[in-house]
């Protein structure tokens, strides 16, 4: 770590060890799992004669932590709203927890558990961090016509989604947060609102898109303990990433997707044994290993390139404080 953000020592992180024999037989593109939650068979989106999303066969074990990687135009996004029906496919079936989603609306897939948030995020800036919030809760009474002009049958209701809204805002550390607009957020902080607000519609299943894009890189431990204690919570997550290092320590099972196509498929350790191919073909190392800050793995199995004893010293918290000071400073506040 540099001499301007020095390490803080803190307490060892608590070890939280990956989940093992996921699929049936050898780990093949489209291979089987032992228990998916989504299961897409020919599935094909093409753009002016472009092939986008060319997916024969494609398992997500379910319960926990899938990584979707892949060079920039490999059709990860594409097949993310294909997924959860932002797009129509040519042709293609896939089904969610046993029931089908072809052809079914966002709003729809949304309301079975399926969730999802944008690379961009989808805050809206006029409305507050805690409206922001109250917009993701389903099944809300004040927005039926009628029953929206007497507020007795819904505000019991609004007060309950309130404290539900602000116990998630605490634990993203939004809560000092939540009367200000959300175009006052910094990038980190609305990548934490969309995903604080995702999780008030109580899904099964939370697709990310490239949370860590455009992320002040300190603040990105929050989020990155936060897809953990996902998993931890018993949800499903499918991300999209370029950053190896949380690939490598928070995925359980990796799916490599090119030109469209699934090419590989595995767990992350034997997806990613050359780092100097993972290099050339994703991105560049970072100064501090992820997986040791947070426990995932041990100091003496660092990415050789980081800096394992800044790792080691390394406390989350105090990262992630730095990260948030670090954004607003940057936003001017």
């Amino acid at each position: 770590m540099s001499s301007e953000t020095p390490p803080v020592t803190g307490s060892a992180p608590v070890a939280r060890p990956k989940t093992t024999g996921l699929h049936v037989g050898d780990a093949v593109p489209g291979v089987a799992k032992v228990d998916p939650i989504i299961i897409a068979d020919g599935v094909h989106r093409s753009f002016g004669g472009v092939t986008a999303v060319d997916v024969e066969h494609l398992e997500i074990p379910r319960g926990v932590i899938t990584a979707l990687i892949g060079p920039n135009g490999a059709g990860k996004t594409t097949l993310f709203n294909l997924l959860t029906g932002f797009d129509k496919p040519d042709h293609g079936t896939w089904t969610f927890d046993g029931t089908s989603l072809s052809g079914m609306p966002a709003y729809k897939v949304a309301r079975m558990g399926l969730v999802r948030t944008f690379q961009l995020t989808k805050a809206l800036g006029l409305l507050t961090v805690m409206e922001n919030m109250k917009l993701g809760a389903k099944n809300q009474r004040g927005e039926k016509f009628w029953a929206g002009m007497i507020p007795a049958l819904w505000r019991k209701q609004d007060e309950g989604l309130e404290v539900r809204a602000m116990e998630l805002l605490k634990k993203f550390k939004l809560d000092a947060k939540a009367d200000d607009f959300a175009a006052s957020l910094s990038g980190g902080q609305r990548k934490l609102l969309e995903m604080a607000r995702s999780l008030m519609t109580e899904p099964t299943l939370v697709m990310l898109d490239e949370p860590m894009a455009g992320v002040n890189p300190a603040l990105t431990q929050s989020l990155l303990d936060h897809i953990l204690g996902l998993k931890d919570e018993g949800m499903t997550v499918l991300f999209v990433e370029h950053d190896m290092h949380m690939v490598r320590h928070i995925a359980d099972w990796v799916v490599v997707m090119a030109e469209g196509r699934i090419v590989a498929e595995g767990a992350p350790e034997a997806v990613m044994k050359d780092p100097a191919v993972v290099d050339a073909y994703l991105g560049a190392h970072q100064e501090l290993d992820l997986g040791v800050v947070t426990g995932r793995i041990d100091v003496v199995q660092a990415d050789p390139t980081t800096d394992a004893a800044a790792s080691a010293a390394a406390d989350a918290d105090a990262i992630v404080d730095r990260g948030i000071a670090e954004e607003e400073q940057e936003g001017g506040k």
